[in-house]
C-alpha cells in the first residue's frame, strides 16, 4: 500500500522503486497495511527513494526526497483525497527541465559570487592568512551589507537570490521556483465544472501581495545620449507621446553582487498612434524581421520605453514633474502593459518546472524630474503582478491611476481572493482586499543610467530618419538613403552603414529587401570588421542600391561617391535644400535637376 501512494504521488510506476529509512539502502519500507506511527516515522524523518533493479533508472527519482509525517496522513490511506491533498505539502526533488538559459545567467551561476573584505587593522585580531567575523566572505544575499551601500539597494540580485535558495546543507537539492496561477486546475472530475463546482484540489490559493525582495535587472543603461535624444526629438517636434522597444544587451552589473545589467544599444519604434495624453500601438508587419536583425547583431529586446511629457517653460525648456510620492509612479495601466511584455519575454530558468521563471524586460519612462527635466526611469513589475495580468485578474481604475483592482469572480471566471498589508492610523499590520490595489505593491524601480565615457554599438555620426514617423516628413525610402549617403564623409564604409535605422531599412524595404543577403555586412557591424563590409560593399546588391539611389537622386551612378572613397558625395553647395528660379518648389539637397519642373538647377 505505501509504494501505491508514493507511486502515485510522483507518477511512477509502483513497481519500479524501493523505499528506505536510510540513504544506504537500510531499513526497507516494505508495501504494508501499517500506520506512520507502527513503521516509527515521524514529523521531520526523511525517506529514501532508489529505482529497483528491474525498473530504468529514469523512470523514478535517484536522488533522496524528504518526507514529513504531517506530509502523508497514513500509509494504510487509500483514499484520493488524503494523497491528492498531501501533493502541495510536500517537498519534492524534480528532474530539471532541459532550458537553455540567457549567457548572462550561465555566466553569473558560474562565479563565486562572495563579497570579499580586507582585514580591518582595528577590529582584526588575527593574522594574515587568518579570517574573523569582522573580514569572513558574505554572501551576496547579505541585506546588512546591500543596505550600506551608496545609495542603499533595497533588492538583491536575482542570482543572489538564487544562491540563497541554493545555500544550506543539502545545496538547494530541493529547492524549485513556482510560478504562480490564478486559474482553476484542469482534471478534477469530482464535481460539474466552474461555475457549477470547485473544489480545494483545483481551486487556485488566496494572494498575498508582497514587496518583492529581489529583482531580475538590478540596471539600466543607455550606451549614449544619443539614442535618448533621437527619442526624445519627436515628443520636442510635435508634443505628442511617444513608444519604443529597447533593443541591447544583458551583461554584468558590477555594483551589486551577481547583479544585471540591460544595455541599451538602439531603439526601434514600431507603428503608432499618439496624442499628448495616449498612445495606442497598431499591428507591426515588420517585427519578425526586427528581432532577426537584431539577434543577427548580436541584440535582443531588453524592454521598452514611453514619454509622458507636458512643456512647463517653452522658454527654457523645462517640463512638468507630474510622477511622485504624492501622485504615481506608475499608473496601473501601464503596469498591466509592463506585465504583459513581461510575460511575452519570460526569463528561462531551470529551478522552474515550467522552464521559465520571471522576466528581464524591463519599462522606461521619459518624464520629468524633481528640477524640471527630463528623467529616465527605469522599473519592473513583480512577478506577483504577472501572474495577475497573465490571467486577466487586474484592472486599471479609471480615475484613479494609482490604484488597480483586482477582479471579482464570475460565471465565467474564478478569480482567487487578492489581499495586501497596510497599516491602520494607530500603526497596527492590518490586511485589505485588494478592490482596489494601490500599484505600489506591484512596482520594482530600477536605477537606469548614462556611463561617464559613451560607448557606440553604431558608430555612424549621421542620422538616417527613423521608422514610422512620416507623421514629421521623415520617410525611409531611397531618396532620403541617397541624402545619408550624400552626406556621409567618413572613409570607413562600416562607419556609414554601421546605424541601427539604416540596416532596418535596407532589410524591410518594398523596393529592394536584402533579407536574405545582407548576413555578412550584419556580421561587419557586428564584430566592426572593416574587411567584411569592404566585402559586401563590393556585392552586386550594393551596386543595385547605389543605383538606385542615384536615380532618385537626379545623379548618374557614377558621380556618386563617399567623399573620400569615392561614393554618393554631392559638392558642398548641395548639401542643403534649393528652390527652383523656375517654378520655386523646395528641393531635396543633392538634386540637380527641379522635382517637380525637372528643369536643371541652375
Amino acid at each position: 500500500m505505501a509504494d501505491n501512494i508514493v507511486a502515485k504521488e510522483f507518477g511512477f510506476n509502483s513497481n519500479g522503486f524501493s523505499v528506505y529509512l536510510n540513504r544506504n539502502k537500510t531499513g526497507e519500507i516494505l508495501s504494508q497495511n501499517k500506520t506512520l506511527s507502527l513503521l516509527k516515522i515521524k514529523h521531520g524523518d526523511m525517506l529514501f527513494l532508489f529505482p529497483s533493479a528491474s525498473s530504468s533508472s529514469s523512470e523514478v527519482m535517484d536522488t533522496a526526497t524528504p518526507h514529513t509525517s504531517s506530509s502523508l496522513p497514513s500509509l494504510s490511506s487509500s483514499s484520493s483525497s488524503s494523497s491528492s491533498s498531501s501533493s502541495s505539502m510536500i517537498p519534492r526533488s524534480f528532474s530539471a527541465p532541459q532550458v537553455q538559459e540567457d549567457e548572462i545567467d550561465q555566466y553569473l551561476a558560474k562565479q563565486d559570487g562572495k563579497i570579499y573584505r580586507n582585514r580591518d587593522p582595528q577590529l582584526c585580531r588575527h593574522g594574515a592568512l587568518g579570517k574573523c567575523v569582522h573580514c569572513v566572505p558574505l554572501e551576496p544575499f547579505d541585506e546588512d551589507y546591500l543596505n550600506h551601500l551608496d545609495p542603499p539597494v533595497k533588492h538583491m540580485s536575482f542570482h543572489a537570490y538564487l544562491r540563497k535558495l541554493t545555500g544550506g546543507a543539502d545545496k538547494g537539492k530541493f529547492a524549485a521556483l513556482e510560478n504562480i496561477s490564478c486559474k482553476i486546475k484542469s482534471g478534477c472530475e469530482g464535481h460539474p465544472p466552474w461555475p457549477e463546482g470547485i473544489c480545494t484540489k483545483c481551486q487556485p490559493s488566496a494572494i498575498t501581495l508582497n514587496r518583492q525582495k529581489y529583482r531580475h535587472v538590478d540596471n539600466i543603461m543607455f550606451e549614449n545620449h544619443t539614442i535618448a535624444d533621437r527619442f526624445l526629438d519627436f515628443w520636442r517636434k510635435t508634443g505628442s507621446q511617444r513608444m519604443g522597444y529597447l533593443y541591447g544587451r544583458y551583461t554584468e552589473h558590477t555594483d551589486i553582487p551577481l547583479g544585471i545589467r540591460a544595455e541599451v544599444a538602439a531603439i526601434y519604434e514600431p507603428p503608432q498612434n499618439a496624442t499628448q495624453n495616449s498612445l495606442e500601438l497598431l499591428e507591426d508587419p515588420k517585427a519578425a524581421a526586427v528581432d532577426e536583425i537584431a539577434a543577427k547583431l548580436g541584440l535582443c529586446k531588453v524592454g521598452w520605453i514611453f514619454t509622458d511629457l507636458l512643456s512647463e517653460d517653452t522658454r527654457i525648456g523645462t517640463v512638468r514633474y507630474s510622477r511622485n510620492k504624492d501622485s504615481h509612479y506608475l499608473s496601473a495601466e501601464e503596469c498591466i502593459t509592463a506585465g504583459y511584455f513581461q510575460n511575452k519575454h519570460s526569463n528561462p530558468c531551470k529551478l522552474s518546472r515550467d522552464g521559465h521563471f520571471g522576466s528581464k524586460f524591463v519599462t522606461v519612462v521619459a518624464t520629468g524630474g524633481p528640477d524640471n527635466q527630463v528623467h529616465f526611469e527605469g522599473y519592473q513589475v513583480s512577478n506577483q503582478c504577472m501572474a495577475l495580468v497573465r490571467d486577466e485578474c487586474l484592472l486599471p481604475c479609471k480615475d484613479a491611476p494609482e490604484l488597480g483592482y483586482a477582479k471579482e469572480s464570475s460565471p465565467e471566471q474564478y478569480v482567487p481572493d487578492v489581499f495586501y498589508k497596510d497599516k491602520d492610523k494607530f500603526g497596527n499590520d492590518v490586511t485589505f482586499l485588494a478592490r482596489p490595489l494601490p500599484v505600489e505593491y506591484l512596482i520594482i524601480d530600477i536605477t537606469t543610467t548614462f556611463p561617464k565615457d559613451p560607448q557606440y554599438t553604431f558608430s555612424s555620426t549621421q542620422r538616417f530618419p527613423i521608422e514610422n514617423r512620416d507623421i514629421l516628413g521623415e520617410t525611409q525610402d531611397f531618396h532620403s538613403l541617397a541624402t545619408y549617403l550624400s552626406q556621409c564623409t567618413s572613409a570607413s564604409f562600416l562607419d556609414i552603414v554601421s546605424d541601427f535605422h539604416l540596416l532596418l531599412f535596407l532589410v524591410t524595404n518594398e523596393v529592394m529587401p536584402l533579407r536574405d543577403s545582407i548576413g555578412l555586412l550584419l556580421d561587419a557591424v557586428k564584430t566592426s570588421n572593416e574587411d567584411l563590409a569592404q566585402t559586401w560593399k563590393k556585392s552586386e546588391q550594393w551596386a543595385t542600391i547605389e543605383q538606385l539611389c542615384s536615380t532618385v537622386g537626379g545623379q548618374p551612378s557614377s558621380s556618386l561617391g563617399y567623399g573620400a572613397m569615392g561614393g554618393p558625395s554631392v559638392p558642398a553647395s548641395s548639401s542643403a535644400m534649393w528652390s527652383c528660379l523656375h517654378c520655386t518648389f523646395m528641393n531635396q539637397p543633392g538634386t540637380e535637376h527641379c522635382e517637380m519642373c525637372s528643369l536643371p538647377r541652375s
